[in-house]
């Protein structure tokens, strides 16, 4: 098992997805690959608890599987995964936003490196104790608008480049410009609002 696992980390995305098609049981390496990063990122963008997550994620791998002979080989299989995940989490986030709570700061926001994606933009006092900074951070975050909070976690957290939100949102990459700039005015105005000071 240990020795197929490493062969199959070697294949690339648009690889695997034909040996699954082929075979199914090799969509469990697909479920590897992702998982874990899939888990993060419906976390980041709805503040579900553990097990609502759970239950995005299943649902997520669910529809990939149904989907896969779909799946077109010009898009990057991670971008297609990601709009198929970022779906059914909004959905979720839309359908449950007044009953979820998202006061604790996780520990993924209390990451210094990859705070440092959101402060250099920011010219945030690298000094700031990182649970504190994570809070404020996250606060902010959490009074956005949905489509800007959602550009501000790909560029900073997930670390995607235009061409992939671009793909992820079915976007042109101009217009992924624009709501990453229009996000970072709305993120420093509730900053001010608040009197944060970074």
């Amino acid at each position: 098992m240990d020795t197929a696992k490493n062969s199959y980390s070697n294949l690339t995305d648009a690889e695997i997805v034909d040996l699954t098609i082929q075979d199914q049981n090799v969509f469990l390496y697909i479920i590897n690959r992702y998982e874990k990063p899939l888990y993060w990122y419906i976390k980041r963008i709805s503040s579900c608890r553990d097990e609502e997550i759970e239950d995005i994620l299943q649902d997520v791998f669910i529809k990939v599987y149904q989907n896969l002979n779909n799946y077109k080989p010009n898009l990057k299989f991670s971008s297609w995964i990601y709009r198929i995940a970022r779906n059914l989490a909004i959905d979720y986030y839309r359908k449950n936003k007044k009953n979820i709570n998202s006061d604790n700061t996780d520990e993924w926001f209390l990451d210094r490196a990859m705070l440092k994606h959101i402060t250099d933009d920011f010219n945030v006092d690298d000094n700031i104790d990182n649970k504190a900074l994570a809070e404020k951070i996250k606060s902010i975050l959490n009074k956005m608008d949905l489509k800007y909070r959602e550009v501000m976690i790909y560029k900073y957290f997930e670390e995607k480049s235009y061409e992939e939100i671009a793909d992820i949102l079915k976007k042109p990459i101009g217009t992924v410009g624009t709501l990453i700039n229009r996000a970072k005015k709305q993120f420093i105005k509730i900053s001010e609002q608040e009197k944060t000071e970074f």
